[in-house]
């Protein structure tokens, strides 16, 4: 029974990064022995282990043969008898094909993996790259984590696997699962430019924005970044995207469709009188949710990087400090409350 350190966490080493998670190969053992030696079976497709201690996790050697449509049709083959070799070649790019003895610490690198990590670029292991299609979304984000160029072909590959319709198949979830992980990156651009280039946009997220209205550049949480994407759609294709293409979480759609909906009076912020500066404040509920609010504005910036929100920004600091409660509490007329309470902040936005 050997024991090694693979896939990522061997090179983030090699490239100096923090070391994120640790995920080991256990080869020539068994099921058996391996909870013989106090190890804990945590997988349900293939086995995987937890440490007794560290409770990080040991998979078994195992091989994959295609079996069906989509990233589940696979049949998991784990003996004895499987080489380390045999277990690298099913990973996805030749940077996560590279293994760490954990006894001597040797690298075991049958696949170019350190020269393709010197050279900066992502390139797949073997063939069999193409029958995952979950692997067209790991290679974008891969893209836009590090700023590696896709191999020729490698992307190849990938149009192929959406030309044939093998992409057709991935749920959802998984694909919001894999795009919001990219989305989070450094160089999350890279992300949207490896899935156009491959064609996956067009056929499978048809709703997202062409290349030139992509932001250049993202910044902020996951549900601002996603809503920078909305200032070039409308609230219809917003909705498709979220609900349908991706099943995005709740507050993730929310913005989006904030965004999208806002956009044409955010635009004319320059010429907004107060009264209408009131009107957005209104719209895009930023008194009784500050918080989203500050987050619309940053994806709007992101998405148009010229836009002032600075006349917005001071009219709610302004309309906000009114207090509200009190109009409430002294009015004479229940049915005038919202009516005392605008004339109230129009005044203070007038007056800041």
């Amino acid at each position: 029974m050997k024991t090694y350190i693979v896939g990522g966490a061997v090179r983030d080493e090699l490239l100096g990064l923090p070391v994120r998670e640790r995920d080991h190969v256990v080869v020539g053992s068994t099921p058996e022995e391996m909870v013989r030696l106090g190890y804990k079976p945590v997988g349900k497709d293939f086995p995987v282990f937890l440490h007794p201690q560290t409770h990080e996790e040991y998979a078994l050697a195992r091989t994959e043969r295609k079996s069906g449509k989509g990233y589940k049709g696979f049949t998991v083959y784990a003996s004895p008898e499987i080489t380390l070799e045999q277990d690298l070649e099913r990973r996805d790019l030749t940077i996560n094909a590279i293994a760490k003895d954990e006894s001597t610490g040797e690298l075991i690198d049958p696949y170019g993996g350190r020269k393709d990590l010197a050279a900066e670029v992502l390139r797949h292991v073997s063939p069999a790259f193409a029958e995952d299609p979950v692997r067209i979304l790991r290679v974008a984000r891969f893209a836009a984590r590090f700023g590696f160029p896709v191999h020729e072909k490698t992307m190849n590959l990938m149009r192929g696997m959406v030309t044939s319709g093998e992409a057709d198949h991935l749920v959802p979830e998984r694909v919001w699962q894999e795009f919001s992980k990219g989305l989070a990156e450094e160089h999350a651009e890279r992300m949207f430019a490896v899935l156009d280039e491959c064609g996956f946009l067009r056929r499978c997220l048809p709703e997202i924005p062409e290349k030139s209205e992509i932001p250049i550049r993202f910044s902020g949480s996951i549900p601002v970044r996603f809503a920078s994407l909305a200032w070039a759609m409308d609230p219809d294709p917003v909705s498709v995207l979220c609900t349908l293409r991706l099943r995005a979480p709740i507050d993730v759609h929310e913005l989006a469709l904030a965004v999208s909906r806002n956009r044409k009076a955010l635009e004319t912020l320059h010429s907004a009188a107060p009264s209408g500066l009131l009107r957005i404040l209104k719209t895009t509920d930023a008194f009784r949710r500050p918080e989203r609010f500050a987050e619309l504005l940053k994806a709007a910036r992101l998405a148009k990087p010229e836009l002032d929100t600075g006349p917005l920004e001071r009219a709610h600091v302004a309309a906000a400090a009114v207090d509200a409660g009190a109009i409430a509490a002294t009015a004479a007329s229940k049915p005038k409350i919202p009516q005392l309470i605008d004339q109230a902040r129009l005044k203070a936005i007038q007056g800041s």
